[in-house]
């Protein structure tokens, strides 16, 4: 049902569809009583994130490499909505050190925290190793948000414990999901540059969203906590993510043109996720079109959700 609501952009159970857009999907929400991180919030889906979340009145942390691009970003939220409240920390997912220094400072701003959006990530790049000899794909786009998540998670859960307000985690997935190694996490070769493979290792690192948001999520229930985690896959989208693929990426857009959505349409499903009061209580799931949707049989084993929530916590460990 997925690709054919996507191809067409019938609305499905939730009134939303592949062509509805974040303002679509959040009107009428008031977000005002809400602070949001969002990572990658420096440009594509994720500006346009942070630029709606604000709009909505919810005071909006950005995590950005890029200062600069960033501060633009806030500045042009600013002239479409004057009273938006938007900070910037500097973070850079694929360094441990650099996703520790984010948490510190943000808190020590001593803010609550009611939704975590891990939105950054990179796409088909060439092999190569983090600062701390983690593959870039896997380090950036799953283990830096592993870390980031752990260390805000205490204040995610006092926060609604406070306010009675329930915290949600939103991770950006993707359909690439379905195309990871045969393994689907491969443990053993990691970093092994001659096993890499580009495609498979961003479907693996895409894997690992939907299985850490799930395996959160379970923690999270046993533990009774007012927080919520989810997975998303935004959609097919014109933004430069695919930088490092051209050629891939324009045969994948002349085979699959009908599936391509723009950046506001592209940012709908996580501000559905992160906002909508009718997903309360609703955790450990994956959504698509602002619709639940059911991911691969290895994105939903609980035991390689558990296996790879023991290993990310022994990389981060042993970084420290």
């Amino acid at each position: 049902m997925g690709y054919w609501r996507e191809a067409t952009g019938i609305k499905g159970p939730s009134g939303f569809g592949s062509g509805s857009t974040a303002e679509q999907v959040t009107e009428g929400i008031d977000a005002s009583a809400l602070t949001v991180i969002i990572t990658g919030g420096s440009s594509g889906i994720g500006a346009e994130t942070a630029r709606v979340l604000a709009q909505r009145g919810a005071q909006v942390i950005i995590g950005a490499r890029n200062l600069e691009a960033a501060k633009a970003v806030k500045q042009n939220i600013l002239e479409s909505t004057p009273s938006a409240r938007i900070d910037i920390i500097q973070i850079e997912l694929s360094s441990l050190k650099s996703v520790r220094a984010f948490a510190d400072k943000f808190l020590a701003m001593d803010l609550p925290l009611n939704i975590l959006i891990n939105n950054a990530g990179v796409m088909y790049c060439p092999f190569q190793l983090s600062e701390d000899g983690i593959e870039m794909q896997f380090a950036t786009n799953h283990l830096g948000h592993f870390l980031l998540t752990n260390l805000l998670l205490d204040k995610l859960k006092s926060t609604a414990e406070k306010t009675g307000i329930e915290g949600r985690i939103v991770n950006l997935s993707s359909i690439a999901h379905i195309g990871p190694y045969r393994e689907g996490i491969m443990f053993d070769k990691l970093n092994d540059k001659n096993a890499y493979n580009d495609k498979s290792a961003y479907g693996q690192s895409k894997l690992a969203n939907i299985l850490h948001s799930n395996e959160l999520a379970r923690r999270l229930k046993e533990e009774g906590a007012n927080v919520t985690a989810n997975s998303v896959h935004p959609g097919l989208i014109r933004t430069n993510l695919g930088r490092h693929a051209p050629v891939f990426i324009t045969v994948l857009r002349a085979v699959t043109c009908i599936l391509w959505k723009n950046i506001p349409q592209g940012a709908a499903t996580t501000c559905y996720v992160a906002l909508h009061p009718s997903l309360k209580g609703v955790s450990g799931k994956y959504f698509a079109d602002s619709n639940e949707e059911k991911p691969t049989a290895k994105a939903r084993d609980p035991a390689l959700a558990k296996k790879l929530w023991d290993f990310s916590e022994e990389l981060v460990n042993s970084k420290s």
